[in-house]
């Protein structure tokens, strides 16, 4: 799977679910599409955690600057 951002991934999940609920795709071809789901989830959940994570070093950077220039008032 080549590499893909969060919303293109987001994109393929949301039509691969939708493919699965039509109910036209084959029994193989629907289980091709679930691993293929399964992938994308995984990539997104990881996505997410990576940015969560810079949010709250982010933030927690923000705080120190906060107490920093508190202290020097």
């Amino acid at each position: 799977m080549p590499k893909q951002n969060f919303e293109n991934a987001m994109k393929r999940l949301e039509d691969i679910v939708r493919e699965l609920e039509s109910g036209e795709v084959s029994l193989e071809d629907s289980l091709k599409r679930f691993e293929e789901g399964i992938k994308l989830s995984r990539l997104c959940s990881k996505k997410l955690d990576a940015i969560e994570k810079k949010i709250s070093i982010l933030l927690q950077d923000e705080e120190k600057e906060v107490d920093e220039d508190t202290l020097e008032s």
